[in-house]
């Protein structure tokens, strides 16, 4: 039987980190589309984060990117973040955007651009001093269209030298978050394609370096749960970027498209008894697209994350490993089924109302006036949207 009390404590526990590019303005190749209060500046995103995590009460950090979020002092930002009531989480480079990076940016035949990446990656470590933050997230989109294009096997050297420069920079207490994508914008071969190549790196650079397991950035039908698995096992699992797709990186909400996914994602993470923020995993929110409402879209994918915990905290172990151990395939199937099928929301509304938390976060954001609030102040300037 679950310990119904141990499952709370759990639940209460949970951290959920979210992205400071999630509230501004996003979109796909083909358009932006434009959303009335969304913020102009780093410390508007900020204060939407607050917003979240005031509703919630799992969400205490907000992950930055770089330049997106460039300021001047970043102490200053660190310490309007904590009158927002969050922290500063990861911190997010950029080496993608820059024209200069066409044909890749770490992993760039021309040395003058390779240094000129590293050299950024070098600056986000110095602002993760500035913030207090433990990770580094690094992704790139370097790759190549066609066969002959560059050398494979080169540009992984590069990529390998950029890695250990940056990784001998890190403080004691901060990590390397090495993300993967199969393809886009590259489509003939991607430099880090997939979690072998980013788990080889890592452990090639050790301990303080760990995958990013972004949710998106996977082939049609890829069991992602054994990817979890496997790192658990190898203690090489440091992040997750959480949000939904249906045929590529499509960024949608947490568990929207395939909320079993998650919930089976979830329960490899309770098997290996990572949930607890003193596990190190770092769950963060990777969703950006360009027509839901920005704050409550996330405030539902935080939802959506406790949800699939919440089911999978609810599996019977001991059953369950019974019936595995006897060869019961049906009866472990069911198990697992029976505790997907809960439905886990009044327990959700328990574990809020405990934490003196509206049991429903998304009505009680709609009720604070916040989002009226936004629209009639932030007028004019630049907003603070995706590719600013």
């Amino acid at each position: 039987m679950t310990d119904l009390a141990a499952v709370k404590r759990a639940l209460a526990a949970q951290r959920i980190e979210t992205p400071s590019w999630a509230f501004g303005n996003s979109g796909t190749r083909f358009k932006v589309f434009a959303q009335a209060g969304v913020p102009r500046t780093p410390e508007e995103k900020i204060a939407d984060a607050g917003m979240v995590h005031r509703f919630t009460g799992v969400a205490p950090t907000v992950a930055l990117h770089i330049p997106w979020d460039k300021v001047g002092d970043y102490a200053a930002l660190t310490r309007y973040a904590a009158d927002q009531g969050v922290g500063i989480g990861a911190i997010n480079t950029n080496v993608f955007q820059d024209d200069d990076y066409k044909l890749g940016s770490v992993t760039n035949p021309d040395p003058g651009i390779r240094r000129k990446a590293t050299d950024h990656l070098l600056e986000a470590i110095d602002i993760m001093d500035q913030t207090g933050s433990r990770d580094l997230k690094l992704w790139f989109a370097d790759g190549l269209n066609y066969p002959g294009q560059d050398d494979l096997r080169n540009r992984q050297d590069r990529l390998a030298a950029a890695l250990r420069e940056t990784y001998d920079r890190l403080g004691a207490h901060q990590r390397m978050l090495l993300e993967y994508k199969l393809f886009e914008p590259a489509f003939y071969a991607t430099d880090v394609p997939d979690w072998g190549t980013s788990y080889a790196h890592c452990v090639e650079l050790g301990e303080r370096a760990v995958v990013c397991i972004d949710t998106g950035h996977h082939a049609p039908g890829t069991n992602i749960e054994f990817i979890v698995a496997f790192l658990l096992r190898q203690k090489k699992l440091g992040a997750f970027d959480f949000n939904s797709r249906f045929y590529a990186d499509d960024d949608l909400m947490a568990g929207a498209a395939d909320p079993f996914q998650l919930f089976r994602i979830m329960n490899e993470i309770i098997r290996g008894d990572a949930l607890d923020p003193a596990y190190g995993i770092n769950f963060m929110l990777d969703q950006c697209h360009n027509i839901e409402a920005k704050i409550p879209a996330i405030i539902r994918s935080v939802m959506n994350v406790q949800e699939a915990s919440a089911k999978a905290l609810l599996v019977d172990r001991d059953a369950l490993a019974t019936a595995q151990n006897n060869g019961d395939v049906l009866e472990a199937n069911s198990i697992l089924m029976d505790a997907y099928n809960t439905d886990v929301r009044p327990l959700l509304a328990e574990v809020r109302a405990d934490a003196g938390l509206d049991p429903d976060p998304i009505a009680a954001y709609r009720r604070s006036g916040y989002q009226e609030k936004i629209v009639a102040e932030r007028v004019g300037g630049t907003q603070a949207g995706w590719g600013a």
